[in-house]
């Protein structure tokens, strides 16, 4: 079962020839084998999960058919799991355990997903790398000196040694896209607003920051996205987005950026791989056309990156102005500088967010689809927040993280599927965009693209 994806396994769990309990025992005892050294999962409790499959199992006994009947899922640890310890990956919340779901997990139990456990995060889901003061670092599956990236690393590295078949992370910069390309998975940043947001933390990354559906396959994560989609009333910006399958993505008009405009360094081994990928895609039919962004002057991720010190700050400042020792020193750095920010140089970081919004807008009245690397690199060591280099060139900790951002704040749709490998075998991700409320097109694309890619991803598995 361990290989199956997460259709395969409602499908054989609801036609009574799977039984939930023992396809969970089958999870639980990969992941008490590889956890401990991994550490993807926090707080594993195998009882909860077996607990969830017998109640699962009771469901289908009594004639009830779920979409994701007995599909395993990892939760990440900033996403609210009534009954669980859910901490953000922070000593203050070491002994938070939520009341109620989110509103996702919810429909997740509805569906008769079983949580088969809490994915690491870094502290408040705000750094590139998994580690945490509570938690510690999570290492990368195929490296155990990298890193899988972050901040939904915990999920990304549990997929990709087969721990579940999909994952709920969230993603407010590429949180939910940047490790799948690392670790050779799938992550999906819906359109802001099509999965409801909460009840939950704060959240420093405020109108932005999505739930992001990630798995072991674009079909995986298309059968989370519709088992969790759609509006509710306790979200006031959640919205309803394009029904049906979506469009034929060969029938679409498609734009391939290397650097989407930014001039940003980007790997050799990274920049091979996707232009392999993208010519592998035209070869078999995609109407793509090389082209560039044109971004306003200053527009980058710098340029937006003070609204999330801004958020840290206006969040835990008081709590960090008294109990600094609790925090980790890079996110203390952020909450610093945070409080350092005059009223103007939050207000010019809103500018470039709604500037961005604007020039990401634009560029779809031309185009259907945008792709792009999802990463200028593949993992780095596991023990700094970025590479030193990219592409030759001294680079700030920030400067694997160019090229998700941006669509953040465009509030569109944005996937990163696997597509080749770069240096020592890495994965490589290529990022596939389409306007607001275009989901399902963006994953119509990314399984048409998964599919013809398929020879370049023949990853060892771990």
């Amino acid at each position: 079962m361990l290989r199956k994806s997460a259709r395969e396994i409602a499908t054989a769990v609801n036609g009574e020839t799977a039984d939930p309990v023992e396809v969970t025992d089958a999870f639980v005892t990969r992941i008490l084998k590889r956890n401990p050294s991994l550490n993807a999962l926090v707080r594993f409790d195998p009882q909860m999960a077996l607990d969830e499959a017998q109640d699962v199992r009771r469901r289908r006994d009594a004639g009830e058919v779920m979409p994701l009947a007995g599909v395993p899922v990892v939760v990440k640890d900033n996403i609210w799991v009534a009954g669980r310890p859910i901490s953000q990956g922070s000593r203050l919340f070491a002994d938070h355990v939520p009341q109620g779901d989110a509103i996702a997990v919810a429909r997740l139990r509805k569906a008769g997903a079983v949580i088969i456990g809490i994915g690491n995060s870094p502290e408040f889901a705000c750094k590139g790398v998994t580690n945490s003061p509570l938690h510690g670092p999570t290492q990368h599956p195929l490296n155990a000196t990298l890193t899988p990236g972050g901040s939904s690393g915990g999920n990304a590295a549990g997929l990709a040694a087969d721990f579940a078949p999909i994952a709920i992370g969230t993603d407010g910069g590429g949180s939910g896209r940047r490790p799948p390309a690392h670790t050779g998975t799938v992550g999906f940043k819906p359109s802001f607003g099509a999965i409801p947001y909460g009840p939950g933390f704060p959240e420093p990354f405020w109108g932005i920051s999505v739930l992001a559906p990630m798995g072991r396959s674009v079909d995986d994560v298309a059968v989370l996205f519709d088992a969790i989609v759609g509006p509710d009333a306790r979200d006031v910006e959640s919205v309803p987005i394009e029904p049906g399958l979506g469009a034929e993505p060969r029938k679409l008009r498609v734009a391939f950026s290397r650097d989407l405009g930014l001039r940003a360094p980007i790997d050799g081994d990274v920049d091979a791989a996707i232009a392999d990928g993208v010519e592998r895609l035209a070869k078999a039919g995609w109407r793509i056309e090389r082209t560039q962004v044109q971004w306003p002057q200053g527009i980058g991720e710098a340029s937006i990156m003070p609204l999330q010190a801004a958020g840290l700050a206006a969040i835990h400042g008081e709590t960090w102005r008294r109990k600094a020792d609790l925090f980790d020193p890079d996110i203390a750095a952020q909450i610093e500088r945070g409080m350092s920010l005059t009223g103007a140089d939050v207000g010019r970081a809103l500018e470039a967010s709604a500037a961005i919004k604007q020039t990401v807008a634009q560029c779809f009245e031309e185009y259907d689809l945008l792709l792009c690397p999802t990463a200028p690199c593949v993992a780095w060591p596991l023990t700094d927040l970025g590479p030193k280099q990219i592409g030759g060139v001294n680079v700030p900790p920030r400067g694997h993280a160019v090229f998700t951002p941006l669509f953040n704040h465009a509030l569109v749709p944005a996937i990163s599927i696997p597509c080749g490998r770069g240096r020592d075998g890495l994965p490589v991700g290529l990022q596939i965009v389409s306007r607001r409320g275009r989901d399902r097109t963006v994953l119509a694309a990314a399984m048409d693209a998964e599919r013809i890619l398929a020879p370049l991803n023949d990853y060892a598995r771990c």
